[in-house]
């Protein structure tokens, strides 16, 4: 029998006794050891989300993000005058989390305040994965209309930056004007991979509930470009001229610049129910260049994925390309013979590498980026790469290694990220990133990120459910975490939640 609320309305959430009533009429349901254990270390990710959320709220709602530190909000420039990108991330954490109130107060700002008529510069990607994605979401989970209809709406307002000679997005976009440009920083005026390869699944979805082919269109065509293409050794290097179609540099990468484009591959196969080949063909090729030309083992035992730039190898793994071990763990899962146990033996070595870049630090929390070179193993070398903001990739691929092998070691090291995260990361008014994973008196950076309650809480506390909550059979994540039904289920299904 799922958990049910018997939440008294008269009650607020601040009230001494809330969570402890809460607790005893979820309790009644339960009858095993390990049943009482499941539920009271997801219950304690209940309190963490809600914890982030009644913080944000109380001090920054209505903006982008909350700096904990200071107790006010954080609104930067990533997306184009939009607002609330926390409220849209976490709401379907928060309905997952049975966290009823909560995800009503969520619903009620995006009913009421969130404001599509914005002119600014926005990042297509960043609003693609976390406002079109965490709209979906709460549409599938829901069935409420309102949701849909936002994302339509804002998916609309992305299609300008598809206007280029090949039909290849650029990667910001004015919302209000439709102008569009590729990122200053970006080499020669490219696109970057893993931004114009990461709209796949919600542009589907947005054909779906829509009946307009156009989306699907868009991302079909980046196919067609990339599959023309000459990829060299097989890889394909982030970035890419919107208007020659050609590659701009030889800079690969599964980390930062290149990840979700991999992860989009095999997650449409999977979305398409297995009918995609297309996707599941790019995919198993790229994978097959990755093996040969990226992965490594360091003298320590250590396997690692490493950049290349022009034929020579960057010993060096992103945080960001920790959610590797989770990609190919859920691509063998699908494979045959041989392959099968080959990728599933790869996932857990990335994934137990990706654990050592945590425990070799002081705090217990990765790093943004690590190294394996000059005796150096798993461990940061450049005061750049040492901070850690709450990133979720880890805790996606231990999620991904738990369900499909059930190995307990990976609820462990879950849970020693929920103690270093408690410890070292939660403030009086949120969860604040940190500056130094080395040194035990952390210096915060004042941001809890809006991906945090979107992905890191919500793969812990995927972590310690029951499999049949949000089933990899039945929904694919995309790169922020906010799930979207496999095309045999039931549009309208509703998240099974113990």
């Amino acid at each position: 029998m799922p958990l049910i609320h018997l939440r008294k309305r008269e009650e607020t959430p601040g009230n001494p006794g809330y969570f402890e009533e809460q607790m005893f009429c979820r309790l009644q349901y339960i009858r095993t050891e390990q049943q009482v254990a499941l539920f009271l270390t997801s219950f304690f990710f209940v309190q963490m989300m809600k914890f982030a959320w009644d913080n944000y709220k109380l001090y920054a709602l209505g903006k982008n993000e909350l700096r904990p530190l200071t107790k006010n909000g954080h609104i930067g420039n990533m997306f184009g005058g939009l607002r609330g990108a926390t409220v849209i991330d976490a709401l379907d954490t928060l309905y997952i989390m049975e966290l009823e109130e909560e995800f009503q107060e969520a619903k009620k700002w995006v009913e009421k305040s969130f404001d599509l008529n914005v002119n600014g510069e926005a990042s297509l990607f960043e609003v693609n994965i976390r406002y079109v994605g965490g709209l979906l979401a709460a549409y599938y989970l829901t069935g409420e209309e309102m949701f849909k209809s936002k994302a339509l709406e804002l998916g609309e307002k992305l299609l300008p930056a598809f206007n280029t000679p090949t039909g290849i997005p650029r990667g910001v976009i004015n919302l209000g004007s439709g102008m569009s440009w590729s990122w200053g920083w970006a080499s020669a005026g490219s696109s970057i991979l893993a931004e114009f390869g990461t709209l796949h699944l919600e542009f589907l979805h947005l054909t779906e509930l829509s009946g307009n082919p156009v989306f699907t269109e868009k991302v079909m065509n980046i196919r067609k470009v990339l599959n023309r293409i000459e990829k060299p050794q097989g890889l394909y290097p982030n970035f890419l001229s919107p208007v020659t179609g050609n590659w701009v540099q030889h800079h690969v990468s599964i980390g930062g610049l290149g990840d979700s484009f991999y992860e989009y591959l095999i997650k449409s196969w999977l979305m398409s129910d297995k009918r995609d080949a297309e996707a599941k063909k790019m995919y198993d090729d790229a994978l097959e260049a990755i093996e040969k030309h990226l992965v490594k083992k360091s003298a320590g035992g250590l396997t690692y994925i490493a950049e290349w730039r022009g034929g020579i190898l960057d010993h060096k793994m992103g945080h960001l390309a920790c959610f590797s071990g989770g990609m190919i763990a859920l691509g063998a899962e699908h494979a045959g013979g041989e392959q099968k146990q080959q990728h599933m033996d790869l996932a857990a070595e990335i994934t137990h590498t990706c654990h050592e870049s945590y425990s070799r630090s002081d705090t217990k929390l990765g790093p943004e980026a690590f190294r394996f070179d000059s005796g150096t193993e798993a461990t940061a070398t450049r005061l750049s790469e040492r901070y850690y903001i709450l990133r979720p990739e880890v805790v996606e691929s231990y999620l991904y290694m738990w369900r499909l092998t059930h190995d307990p070691k990976y609820r462990q090291w879950g849970w020693e990220v929920v103690q270093a995260l408690e410890k070292h990361c939660r403030v009086e008014a949120g969860y604040s990133g940190i500056r130094d994973v080395y040194t035990t008196t952390p210096n915060h950076d004042n941001m809890q990120q809006s991906f945090f309650l979107a992905e890191t809480l919500k793969y812990l506390y995927l972590l310690f459910c029951e499999d049949d909550v949000l089933s990899l059979e039945d929904w694919v994540f995309n790169t922020e975490a906010h799930p979207l039904p496999v095309n045999h289920t039931n549009f309208k299904a509703k998240a099974s939640v113990h």
